[in-house]
């Protein structure tokens, strides 16, 4: 597991970002989410990948929440919000899992 290091804010001058390749799990923290949340700009190069952001929260009975993947198909790019929500007040970060990571990369917007 990776914790996101370049998150890079948007500002009206435009904002420069360095795609980073992506582990089959990483986490953004919850400073990079902040009070508004992210977004994350998933970039795939021959690719197709299934993004899903953890759920931290559970049901009255205990249940974790069951999250519904996003798929970024074949050399293909797509933005994903990132909610405060999806922190996890025990660890203080987020999680996001890619089911393929190979020519997979990300770009994290903090809102």
């Amino acid at each position: 597991m990776a914790l996101y290091t370049h998150a890079v804010g948007l500002t009206a001058a435009g904002t420069l970002s360095t795609p980073a390749a992506v582990s089959s799990s990483d986490t953004i923290s919850a400073a990079d989410i902040g009070s508004r949340g992210a977004l994350l700009r998933v970039i795939t190069a021959g690719t197709a990948t299934n993004v899903t952001v953890a759920d931290p929260g559970t049901t009255a009975a205990g249940n974790v929440g069951t999250p519904t993947a996003v798929a970024v198909g074949t050399t293909a790019a797509k933005m994903i919000y990132i909610s405060p929500a999806a922190v996890n007040p025990s660890t203080g970060v987020a999680t996001v899992t890619f089911s393929a990571t190979t020519s997979v990369t990300a770009e994290l917007y903090r809102l």
